[in-house]
């Protein structure tokens, strides 16, 4: 049985239920969160043949979960609601006290946060846009948002309005349309962008390079179920339509990843002060 649903939960849910043969006897489902770096019409469209694939390779049945806000996506993960999800590298550290979160999986390209300006700009370095109206996607979001704007101040002494705008394209789009002196993004979502607006914009400012988002569990999920999800993820990259599937999460090589290693030095980051809470 295949059933799709759409409902309201505070905002904007999507749930895909597949059911498939049992894990090992038992009728367990297993959500999986996504964090709303884009809409959740365009999440939907990505992941649901992603979760489709893993769920038919694995046995496990799966469950999406999308929300339209950061905000709500933030206080469900601090809950512990969803039992994989993919997240911010931040999240890793956030929730690590509260729920533990275990990351299984990142891509093996590492997260790069970037200051975009408009191509024809007067704004040439950094230091240009001290005094000036920026764009970020949200107050949370790590590499183009929290770490960015963390370096902006202490690192580089600028003094500026934040604009939060929600997603990485209505940062490109509002840049674009000359709304915003400079946009906050990642190369990753930025290379995603449509020729037509990347061809419109340019990178005065790159973060240093951290661990990518990974994607989590809850430690309530039994390791034999992280175990298969982390090798079923790995086994997409074997074949073209895996690798397919990977490139539309933009998770093109994923490889195994585990917090002492990658997120822990995260934490001498100190970026608590730049951590804006958000409204539901």
């Amino acid at each position: 049985m295949h059933t799709l649903l759409l409902q309201g939960l505070g905002g904007f849910c999507v749930a895909l239920t597949l059911t498939t043969s049992s894990w090992a006897g038992s009728p367990v489902k297993y959500t999986i969160s996504v964090v709303p770096q884009f809409s959740p019409a365009r999440l939907h469209q990505e992941w649901i043949p992603l979760v489709q694939r893993i769920s038919r390779d694995t046995g496990i049945e799966l469950e999406l979960k999308l929300l339209a806000s950061f905000a709500k996506f933030e206080a469900e993960l601090m809950k512990g609601t969803a039992d994989f999800a993919y997240v911010n590298p931040y999240h890793v550290v956030m929730t690590k006290s509260r729920q533990g979160y275990i990351p299984l999986l990142r891509d093996s390209q590492p997260l790069v946060g970037v200051l975009l300006v408009r191509r024809e700009s007067v704004f040439k370095s950094v230091y240009d846009l001290n005094g000036q109206t920026i764009a970020f996607p949200a107050p949370n979001a790590f590499g183009a948002s929290l770490y960015l704007r963390a370096l902006l101040v202490e690192k580089q002494g600028l003094k500026f309005t934040p604009r939060y705008l929600g997603t990485h394209p209505n940062v490109f789009r509002h840049l674009a349309r000359n709304d915003v002196a400079a946009g906050g993004s990642v190369v990753s979502a930025f290379n995603d962008e449509t020729p037509e607006v990347r061809e419109q914009l340019r990178i005065i400012y790159k973060t240093p390079e951290v661990a990518s988002h990974p994607i989590v569990a809850h430690p309530r999920v039994p390791s034999k179920v992280r175990d298969a999800i982390s090798q079923a993820f790995l086994a997409l990259a074997k074949d073209a339509a895996g690798r397919a599937l990977l490139k539309d999460i933009r998770f093109p090589d994923p490889v195994l990843t585990a917090y002492e290693k990658d997120y822990l030095p995260l934490e001498t980051l100190k970026l608590q002060k730049y951590d804006v809470p958000e409204k539901n």
